[in-house]
């Protein structure tokens, strides 16, 4: 899980980087590691809430989505 803090960090360095200084290579480098745990902490999430989806059909069967990926 990604804290506020690296949040904070994360946009810190985004607008550090659009000034004329710019960002070191250890700077990029913290940036990108960053980066990458965030997209990786919003991955696990959206894939926790889609295994938990279920759909409804007309009928008022239901059926999880994680049961679809399961069948193919």
């Amino acid at each position: 899980m990604i804290t506020q803090e690296q949040i904070d960090r994360i946009n810190e360095l985004a607008r550090k980087s659009k000034t004329e200084t710019g960002l070191t290579p250890e700077e990029k480098d913290e940036q990108a590691k960053l980066r990458k745990e965030y997209v990786e902490a919003m991955r696990a999430s959206l894939r926790g809430h889609l295994e938990n989806t279920v759909v409804i059909y007309p009928d008022g069967s239901k059926k999880k989505l994680s049961d679809y990926k399961n069948n193919k």
